[in-house]
């Protein structure tokens, strides 16, 4: 089969691979959507991040370049391996791609996205969706309904990136939060705030993403930050700042305009993941 696969910064290769085995407990899977996530991109320009080097296997499944990419998909299940009784040949399904040391609990309260040396499916090893089949463990296949079609699928795992950060801010009812970056991430964050009912600024120097935000009505104001000061925009909105800003870019002018905007005693959430160093400025 054809597969992405990372060998190291700027090298990124398709290529013939074998298909996957299916082990028990695992769930074979024909991938029908995979999502391009920013991290990809970061692993592109500026890997190895996530993914392992030669010289730095990765610590749970002792992979070393190259690995196959790809953490946003969607399939249809098309084997089942021994052990497994939750799904059935057919079923359409989306994967959580944890990779997780062994004897972690996986429970929803166990925190096992904070265990040590976790890493992802489709960065950190144990294939990825850029490929035509995946094998994947029970436990991070995820059925849904057969009417969800199967590219909207693909958008639920950044879609509870969104969610995930949002729920971190805590916000109680109708508060005011900016979204700074309105790539997909930034989009689905702003989504999941204004389906709460909370006011949601965006900032973005794009005019086409700007354009998709307003299309797709995630917020209520749309700011460009090379042309307007966010700052005073946010405080024209909310005159102590907004409760809660969420930081969508990896680059520093939009964490700074983070810090911009927040009120006394409001929260800033990293969604982003940066690929290189972020510079914070403690001032009286």
């Amino acid at each position: 089969m054809r597969a992405a696969r990372f060998y190291d910064r700027g090298d990124i290769r398709i290529d013939e691979i074998n298909e996957p085995i299916v082990k028990a407990g695992q769930v074979g899977i024909d991938v029908a959507w995979c999502g391009i996530c920013g991290t990809d991109l970061h692993e592109f320009l500026d890997g190895p991040i996530f993914c392992p080097s030669a010289e730095h296997p990765n610590p749970i499944t002792g992979e070393v370049p190259p690995v196959t990419l790809g953490h946003e998909m969607s399939g249809v299940v098309n084997f089942i391996g021994e052990g497994v009784s939750g799904l059935k040949v057919g079923d359409h399904v989306v994967v959580e791609p944890y990779i997780v040391p062994e004897g972690t609990d996986t429970s929803e309260t166990g925190h096992y996205n904070l265990s040590e040396g976790s890493n992802f499916i489709g960065l950190g090893g144990n294939g990825g969706g850029l490929a035509e089949k995946i094998s994947v463990d029970e436990r991070w296949v995820h059925k849904i309904p057969d009417n969800l079609p199967l590219d909207e699928a693909a958008l639920i795992e950044p879609l509870s990136v969104g969610y995930h950060g949002v729920e971190r801010a805590n916000l109680s009812e109708k508060s005011t939060v900016l979204v700074v970056g309105a790539g997909p991430i930034g989009l689905l964050t702003a989504a999941v705030a204004k389906a709460q009912g909370h006011t949601v600024i965006i900032s973005e120097p794009s005019g086409l993403r700007r354009k998709k935000a307003q299309e797709a009505q995630v917020a209520d104001y749309f700011f460009n930050p090379i042309e307007d000061d966010i700052q005073a925009k946010v405080h024209e909105i909310n005159e102590k700042g907004v409760d809660a800003a969420f930081e969508c870019t990896s680059v520093q002018p939009g964490f700074d305009a983070c810090l911009d905007a927040i009120r006394m005693g409001g929260t800033v959430v990293i969604v982003a993941i940066w690929g290189k160093p972020l510079v914070l400025i403690w001032q009286n």
